[in-house]
């Protein structure tokens, strides 16, 4: 799947089959519902969920939390934007699919 294509299903009202638990994480953040993104992610092991756990704090705006999440992505892109940073998600998180 394609950035394109992903962002084409955003206007589904589930994600599409197939999406890793991160993926869903951030598919779920893109619509606007942080809840069931945190949810999703926040009890996945995974660096890649723990960098969409790191992205919901920091679009929250809670920067202490967000660091620890990073921390164990390993992952830091604080310099980002929200929209970059979840493209940059989306497109490393793609590629792994």
């Amino acid at each position: 799947m394609t950035l394109a294509e992903l962002r084409a299903t955003l206007t589904q009202s589930v994600p599409p089959d197939g999406l890793s638990i991160p993926l869903q994480g951030l598919w779920y953040a893109a619509k606007g519902d942080w809840k069931k993104a945190h949810k999703i992610v926040q009890d996945d092991p995974s660096p890649e969920s723990a960098w969409v756990h790191a992205h919901l704090h920091k679009q929250e705006g809670d920067q202490s939390n967000a660091m620890y999440w990073y921390a164990r992505a390993p992952r830091n892109t604080l310099n980002l934007t929200i929209q970059e940073e979840w493209e940059e998600i989306a497109k490393t998180l793609l590629a792994k699919q």
